[in-house]
């Protein structure tokens, strides 16, 4: 298996790493209008199909594989966005329960696997070494893909691209699965960095395990008369 898309994505982390290091609040607004953009684009595009089918009979026939794809964009990217800001809700009962000493090291424990189970989906050769007999992974599925060079379903490129750059009509599936590498070296990346915040203090665990507590203790007399 060849080898340059896990070189192009430890780049993409070290240039990611540096930006966060020169720009830390143009990065994280960045990386929250990203967000913003997809969930815009999947209300934007099913708000126009309702449109164009009750009101003109006719509508975009790609519709439903833009939203499936967007939506596993955002599911992906926010994987990673959920570790970084400590938004993913967890069931915190035990960390609560024991010294902090231990709660430390389960939250430790907690991010060390978060990395590995995000390095093991993006390429599972590396088990290898541990006398694990698996192959695979997001990277060699989207290399396949981009060897291949099959075009998604209904996604199509513009007639100008298509005309500029000689393509084929069908957007090619590579372009679409290239979030699953890209994502998943993200959600090793922030957990690693999680991890290095929790064993130096600056955070306490990685989920955010009273929120759902905190939202009924501050609406409780809301429905009081």
């Amino acid at each position: 298996m060849a080898h340059w898309p896990h070189l192009y994505l430890l780049i993409f982390i070290l240039i990611l790493w540096a930006l966060e290091k020169r720009f830390p609040k143009v990065m994280e607004r960045a990386e929250e209008n990203l967000l913003i953009i997809v969930i815009s684009s999947i209300m934007a595009v099913s708000f126009g199909q309702v449109i164009a089918r009750y009101g003109f009979n006719t509508g975009w026939d790609a519709a439903l594989e833009f939203n499936t794809v967007a939506f596993s964009w955002l599911i992906l990217l926010g994987m990673s966005y959920g570790i970084k800001t400590g938004l993913h809700l967890g069931v915190d009962i035990v960390l609560n329960a024991v010294p902090k000493r231990i709660a430390k090291g389960l939250s430790l424990f907690g991010a060390a696997a978060a990395m590995l189970y995000g390095l093991i989906l993006l390429d599972s050769t590396w088990l290898a070494m541990l006398g694990v007999d698996v192959s695979g992974g997001a990277i060699q599925y989207w290399l396949k893909m981009f060897n291949i060079g099959i075009g998604s379903n209904e996604l199509r490129y513009p007639e100008f691209v298509q005309e500029m750059f000689g393509l084929r009509p069908r957007v090619h599936r590579w372009i679409v699965l290239v979030i699953l590498p890209i994502s998943l070296a993200l959600l090793s990346y922030r957990s690693l960095q999680a991890f290095i915040d929790i064993a130096r203090g600056k955070r306490d665990m990685l989920i955010s395990g009273h929120e759902a507590q905190e939202l009924v203790e501050e609406n409780k007399n809301v429905l009081k008369d």
